[in-house]
């Protein structure tokens, strides 16, 4: 079965960079990076960064998988990506993180759509407190229109280990990131696909709420989905397909494994369990192809 990833994090070295010059912690950047490592097994990105684009592009390789959705996880990270994603034949698929409340982002974004190959960005309001209905929003989301791109909204829980680590403050607030923000949003732009992670990580039923009321509104299967842990009744992952099957159809879920640093590398095990809960639904070889890789290649291709 043909496999695209349309949720990992390229996490090059300027990512890691960036957050450990924040760190209040003592040391240069290289001293708290070696810190983390120690404590973490993660390696951290070389500076070259074509050996770690080619590090990708094998694991890709390794596990037969055609494509994948490439994130900025930091603006500092943003030239990276774009450059090994040039490089990467179509393997590697730009995306970048913005925050829409900055001045000039939605111009950036035009740039980066127009001349550099990117094909959506990464919204996080529970990290940069807004709400994705706020009319800050609108130019990001007016030019993301106008090129038929897509917005990840990130909904639901988030924890940043890397922040904790590095003891940055937790700012995080997911009162800004319920899935139901976004009804008002895709119905005013519907020309801009939006993308829930993780099922919504916790906000499952919302989440289906916004799928059922919005045609271009669309949810990833990645991460570990631990947030099946915080649900009031017992809910296991093929429960999950089952369900969001039955209200986004197989058109509007799309694979994603969540996979970010080595030497954990792609996650084929995320995979594996994905395709299991599928099959333990009865999932036709039909409805599982259009999951794994046909509803991805049509969302990252140009218009």
């Amino acid at each position: 079965m043909k496999i695209l990833d349309f949720h990992v994090h390229f996490f090059s070295r300027p990512y890691f960079e960036a957050l450990a010059a924040q760190s209040p912690l003592p040391g240069t950047v290289a001293e708290r990076l070696a810190r983390v490592a120690e404590r973490t097994g993660i390696e951290i990105p070389p500076p070259d960064l074509d050996r770690h684009r080619e590090r990708w592009v094998a694991e890709l390789d390794r596990h037969d998988v055609e494509r994948m959705a490439c994130f900025a996880s930091a603006p500092e990270e943003t030239p990276s990506v774009a450059e090994a994603c040039a490089k990467s034949d179509g393997r590697l698929v730009p995306f970048a993180l913005v925050n829409p409340k900055v001045d000039g982002v939605a111009e950036r974004v035009a740039k980066l759509i127009d001349e550099k190959g990117f094909r959506g960005v990464l919204l996080f309001p529970a990290l940069h407190h807004y709400k994705i209905s706020d009319a800050a929003c609108e130019p990001l989301l007016r030019v993301l229109g106008e090129r038929k791109a897509i917005a990840y909204v990130h909904c639901g829980l988030l924890i940043v280990k890397l922040r904790d680590l590095l003891q940055l403050p937790r700012t995080i607030d997911i009162q800004y990131a319920n899935p139901l923000e976004l009804i008002a949003a895709a119905n005013k732009f519907p020309n801009v696909q939006f993308v829930i992670p993780h099922f919504g990580a916790g906000f499952f039923r919302e989440t289906l709420f916004a799928g059922a009321q919005c045609p271009n509104v669309f949810v990833d299967t990645s991460s570990s989905n631990s947030w099946l842990a915080t649900q009031p009744a017992p809910l296991a992952l093929k429960d999950v397909f089952a369900r969001a099957l039955g209200v986004f159809g197989p058109k509007r879920i799309l694979f994603g494994t969540d996979s970010n640093t080595f030497p954990a590398g792609w996650r084929r095990d995320r995979y594996d369990e994905q395709q299991a809960a599928l099959s333990a639904i009865g999932a036709s070889v039909e409805i599982q192809a259009a999951i794994f890789a046909e509803n991805a290649r049509r969302l990252l291709a140009r218009p």
